[in-house]
């Protein structure tokens, strides 16, 4: 299917026809933290249609945004990961995540969640409170790990090897972290 464009010669407008369809920057998100199998992103992105998911997934591969793998070397199961252009829309998905947080309201009763969500507002409080360093956040059953260092804050799935700080959450906890309803602390 060929690729529907704005037209517009303008950054933004090149940039949207990449990664403006419908849930582009959500698969982008997912795979900030690490590679991801297929199953697992069609897990963590309820309201995706499988065959939407492929398309997507083949598409952003065709742009560079991702690369598609094996989960090992004998491995059949495809394993995606971020390229370093697909890396670059952190800064992006960290500014829509800021502007987006209030804009957030009360979670309805549609919405569904995944701690993993809170991965971008809780490594910008992270590092209010480690402003260098390796930290892990523990959220319910999910661990994450965040490294701050002065070119920026970068998340990924499970546990630092040995980090500066330890956080456990429950996930109404960090979601008021997330929401700036509640300042993290080094006690959680």
């Amino acid at each position: 299917m060929p690729r529907r464009s704005y037209d517009h010669y303008c950054a933004v407008s090149r940039a949207l026809d990449i990664v403006g369809d419908r849930w582009n920057l959500l698969i982008v998100r997912e795979l900030c933290s690490g590679p991801r199998r297929y199953s697992d992103l069609f897990a963590d992105l309820p309201g995706i249609s499988t065959d939407v998911l492929a398309a997507r997934l083949k598409e952003l591969e065709r742009d560079d945004i991702l690369t598609r793998g094996k989960a090992g070397p004998r491995a059949s199961t495809a394993l995606y990961e971020l390229t370093p252009t697909g890396m670059a829309l952190r800064p992006a998905l960290d500014a829509l995540s800021t502007w987006g947080t209030d804009h957030l309201g009360d979670r309805r009763p549609t919405d569904a969640v995944r701690a993993h969500w809170f991965a971008l507002p809780l490594g910008r409080a992270v590092a209010q409170v480690l402003p260098l360093g390796t930290a892990t956040i523990h959220i319910g059953e999910t661990t994450l790990h965040y490294v701050i260092t002065e070119h920026g804050i970068t998340h990924h799935d499970g546990p630092a090897a040995a980090p500066d700080l330890e956080i456990r959450l429950d996930l109404a906890a960090a979601t008021d972290v997330a929401t700036g309803a509640r300042t993290l602390t080094v006690n959680g």
